[in-house]
């Protein structure tokens, strides 16, 4: 991107941020190329072994341990790993926010504004199959490309769903262990990337984006339980965006605090009161521009953390609004017509096939829902009245006395735990042919009759079907390739 093209009120604010030292350098980084990168799904295999086994060239971005730069004509988007969900590209200092909230097993996550899904992905994946991630976007459009991403990585604790940030906090006050708002911002770090969004900075900049971000972050915050992290980031430079966002909450919200996080050589200090707060410059680092907060909102005087189990025990709004009793009556919220932990007999032989799967993590349920059958991994989100996209993981679907696996369902398995593996060489011309859906010829089937598990290098891909040792392609339409 040209200098020419940059705003010039953009300009003047970056001088006046930067300095005298610093802005000639920032200026001379427009001049060069950006970054582009993948982060690697490590739910499905090691960095290590997906260093020495991709044949594309990619080299370690310093400060993500799962992230790597590969070049734009890699082919990355077009090797079979990319659509088995084995990683998920993205700008290096896109990958930043997820990677410095401290996610563990077993936690309850909210991403609120989540689409397209990289930095869900990644919390997702650090949850290891335990706890639930609950993802959002206002924007039902960006929410479906939203859950198609985190089905191709094969999340299955998971639930996504389309709904104001109000309506949330109606629902869940206090609930999540952690949260990630990677606000809506002006884009000011993502220039050199996407020189339209300078164009629309000049229509909407940071004063228009301002008032929604310290919105959003209140909102946030009361979701978050007391002893939980909070990580606020957006992809701009502008301290009315950032600085400003976050002192907003501290003066707001004084049970929280501003605390330090993972440093990487390259990363810059936040401004004034912010100084814990992480900013990172074109110039300094091989990525474009990002501000992420860490926040903690401190325990309550006199009660300690607690045990996980009972967060969400003594709120009157929480138990109404997740189990759906009224609290006046005690009466349960019918369940119509679903059937729940009641699996239909090809179903349940499916799933006595299966080899421990991990996404059976002891805490869901079943629940057959028009002929759909769902793994539902936290009751408690699950029956929140939102607007979902869906909950947990799609199983398969009953036809009549038949059961057909899911897309999703092979996404979320690992080629171990499925007894019949039909396994292609990535670079096997059959393995383009099954992702675009043609016909293709194995050397051999698994299996004389029944559902097969094709995968490219070990890694599943999606469905064939033998009958009479010929194997019909079942791989989605909506999810070939072009």
């Amino acid at each position: 991107m040209t200098l020419t093209r940059l705003p010039e009120a953009f300009l003047h604010m970056m001088q006046e941020l930067l300095g005298t030292e610093e802005y000639p350098a920032f200026l001379a980084s427009y001049e060069r190329p950006s970054h582009t990168g993948l982060r690697v799904n490590s739910t499905k295999i090691s960095t290590d072994i997906f260093s020495e086994r991709v044949s594309f060239p990619v080299e370690p971005v310093p400060w993500i341990g799962n992230g790597f730069f590969c070049g734009e004509d890699s082919g990355a988007s077009r090797h079979p790993w990319y659509y088995g969900g084995v990683y998920y590209i993205q700008e290096p200092s896109a990958m930043t926010p997820a990677s410095l909230l401290p996610v563990e097993p077993g936690d309850r996550v909210l991403d609120l504004c989540a689409a397209p899904g990289g930095k869900a992905t990644e919390l997702a994946a650090k949850l290891k199959g335990r706890g639930v991630l609950l993802a959002n976007d206002i924007s039902v459009s960006r929410a479906k490309g939203l859950l198609r991403n985190l089905e191709r990585f094969g999340i299955a604790n998971m639930a996504v769903c389309s709904e104001k940030p109000e309506k949330l906090l109606s629902c869940f006050p206090g609930y999540f262990d952690k949260i990630l708002v990677d606000a809506p911002c002006s884009g000011e770090g993502m220039f050199r990337r996407r020189p339209d969004m300078a164009a629309d900075w000049e229509e909407r900049g940071p004063s228009y984006y301002s008032s929604v971000q310290k919105e959003l972050i209140l909102q946030a915050a009361d979701m978050l339980r007391h002893g939980g992290c909070m990580l606020y980031s957006t992809c701009t430079f502008s301290p009315l965006e950032n600085e400003d966002t976050v002192e907003w909450l501290l003066k707001n919200r004084p049970d929280f605090e501003l605390i330090p996080t993972k440093w990487y050589e390259g990363f810059s200090h936040g401004r004034g009161s912010c100084h814990h707060a992480v900013r990172i410059f074109p110039h300094c680092m091989e990525g474009e521009g990002h501000f992420a907060a860490l926040l903690r909102k401190r325990e309550e005087k006199g009660a300690g953390a607690g045990d996980p189990g009972d967060r969400d025990a003594g709120s009157g709004i929480v138990a109404s609004c997740l189990t759906g009793r009224d609290d006046r009556t005690g009466q349960g919220r019918s369940l119509g017509e679903d059937k729940v932990n009641v699996l239909p007999g090809a179903a349940a032989d499916f799933l006595a096939s299966l080899k421990d799967p991990s996404f059976l993590n002891g805490q869901g349920q079943w629940r057959i829902q028009e002929n759909r059958l769902y793994y539902l991994p936290d009751r408690r989100i699950i029956s929140a009245r939102l607007r979902f996209l869906r909950t947990g993981l799609l199983f398969g679907e009953m036809k009549k006395s038949r059961f057909e696996p899911s897309q999703a369902l092979a996404m979320a398995l690992r080629a171990e735990e499925y007894p019949w593996v039909l396994d292609f060489a990535p670079e096997d011309e059959r393995t383009i042919r099954y992702l675009k859906g043609e016909t293709v010829v194995p050397d051999e089937v698994p299996c004389s009759s029944g559902w097969v598990l094709v995968c490219a290098g070990g890694l599943p891909l999606g469905w064939g079907k033998t009958h009479n040792g010929m194997l019909k392609n079942k791989y989605g339409a909506g999810w070939r390739m072009l």
